[in-house]
């Protein structure tokens, strides 16, 4: 398997998990941009990136890779909609 078999095979064990674990986290995704991974997307809070982070480096534990993770804290309104 080439280096960029592998990089690929651990990119998919990684979202895998986790779509699996306690993040159960599917608004993530990875890029490769050359050698490098790079892991983007949303999340709910910053426990929920931390675990991200944790998992990611766990499965990328040697390779190049860079996060661009965005806590997105929905709300509801704060006020009515006035339609016309």
């Amino acid at each position: 398997m080439t280096d960029t078999g592998i990089t690929e095979y651990r990119i998919e064990h990684l979202l895998d998990r986790l779509a699996r674990e306690e993040t159960a986290e599917l608004g993530v995704h990875v890029e490769t941009h050359g050698a490098r991974a790079v892991v983007r997307g949303r999340v709910p809070d910053e426990q929920c990136r931390a675990a991200v982070l944790r998992i990611v480096g766990e499965e990328l534990a040697g390779l190049d890779w860079y996060e661009d993770l965005t806590v997105s804290r929905p709300r509801p309104p704060d006020h009515s909609e006035d339609l016309p």
